[in-house]
C-alpha cells in the first residue's frame, strides 16, 4: 500500500528554448511594472552576471547593452504633417571598431570641425552632438566647395556621435544626423507654393464671373483650381526628390566616415587647402 504522506513527483516539463526564454523573461518584466512594484536598477556588471546563469556570452551581452545605449540616445521621430509628406528625417549608421570611446570621439570631433564645417554644441561622456558652423569662413567654404566635397552633414540641424565601450578595446560607435529642419523648410515651400498657386488661378474671381450664366460652383471650382493642383504637384514631388535625394548623400556619408574610423584615416586631412600648404610647404627653398 503506498504511503499517502509521500509526494507526489512534479510533473516533468520540457526545457524552454531561447525565444521562449525571451519571451518569458519579457513578459515578466512587463507584468511587474503594470502592477506598480519599483524596478531595481541594474549595473552593466550585475546584468552581464545574470546574463552568464542562462548562457548568454559577455561579449555578447556588452554589445547588446552599447546598442542600447547608442539607440536611446537618440530622440525618436514625432509625427506630423512634415512626416506625411516626407517621410523621416533621423539617419543613423553603427559600426564596432578597435579603439578607447575618448579616442574615437576626440578623433571625431576634429574631422567634424577641420572636414565638414560642423561645431560643437554639446559634449558628453559618450556623446558628442554638433551643429553647422555659422561663420563667414565656413559659409564660403560650403558654397564654393573648395575641397571638393558635398558638406552633405553639414546641413543638418544636428549631427551626433556616440561611442560606448564593448571590451576587448572595442567601441560600438554609432553616427546620427538629423535633417528635421530641411524637411521642415520643405514643408512650409509646399503649403506656400499651394497657396500662391490658388492666388495666381483665380478661383474666386472665374467663380464669380461665370456663376451667372448658371454652371455649378461645383464644376467652377474644379475648373478654376486644376493649375493648382498641378502646380503643387508638380513641386511637391520635385522637393521630395531633392529631400531624398539628400537624405541618400547624407546617409552615404555617415557610412564612409565609418570607413574613415574604421581604417585610422580621421588624423589625415583630405582637404584641398591643407593639401595645397603641405605641398607648398614641402617645396625646395630656392636662394637668391
Amino acid at each position: 500500500m503506498a504511503d499517502s504522506n509521500v509526494p507526489a513527483p512534479a510533473p516533468r516539463r520540457s526545457p524552454l528554448d531561447r525565444s521562449a526564454l525571451e519571451r518569458v523573461l519579457a513578459r515578466a518584466a512587463e507584468l511587474q511594472v503594470g502592477s506598480g512594484e519599483r524596478t531595481e536598477e541594474l549595473s552593466d556588471d550585475q546584468i552581464v552576471e545574470l546574463g552568464k546563469e542562462v548562457g548568454l556570452a559577455p561579449e555578447h551581452l556588452r554589445q547588446a547593452l552599447a546598442e542600447e545605449r547608442t539607440r536611446a540616445a537618440m530622440s525618436p521621430e514625432t509625427g506630423g504633417l512634415g512626416v506625411r509628406l516626407f517621410g523621416g528625417s533621423l539617419l543613423s549608421a553603427s559600426r564596432t571598431i578597435d579603439g578607447a570611446p575618448r579616442e574615437v570621439l576626440k578623433q571625431l570631433d576634429t574631422w567634424m570641425q577641420r572636414e565638414e564645417c560642423l561645431q560643437v554644441k554639446r559634449h558628453l561622456d559618450e556623446r558628442i552632438v554638433w551643429e553647422p558652423q555659422r561663420g563667414l569662413v565656413s559659409v564660403a567654404r560650403r558654397a564654393l566647395n573648395v575641397s571638393g566635397r558635398s558638406y552633405a552633414l553639414s546641413q543638418a540641424h544636428e549631427v551626433a556621435a556616440t561611442a560606448v565601450d564593448v571590451g576587448n578595446n572595442k567601441v560600438l560607435l554609432r553616427l546620427d544626423a538629423d535633417f528635421s529642419n530641411r524637411r521642415t523648410d520643405l514643408t512650409r515651400g509646399t503649403v506656400a507654393v499651394s497657396a500662391i498657386g490658388m492666388a495666381g488661378s483665380g478661383t474666386l474671381a472665374t467663380i464669380g464671373l461665370v456663376a451667372a450664366v448658371g454652371v455649378p460652383v461645383g464644376v467652377l471650382v474644379g475648373v478654376a483650381a486644376a493649375p493648382a493642383i498641378l502646380l503643387t504637384g508638380i513641386g511637391y514631388w520635385a522637393m521630395k526628390g531633392t529631400y531624398e535625394r539628400q537624405l541618400s548623400r547624407a546617409q552615404l556619408a555617415l557610412e564612409q566616415l565609418l570607413d574613415r574610423v574604421e581604417r585610422g584615416d580621421l588624423t589625415r586631412d583630405s582637404s584641398l587647402l591643407s593639401a595645397l600648404a603641405s605641398a607648398a610647404a614641402n617645396l625646395p627653398r630656392t636662394r637668391f
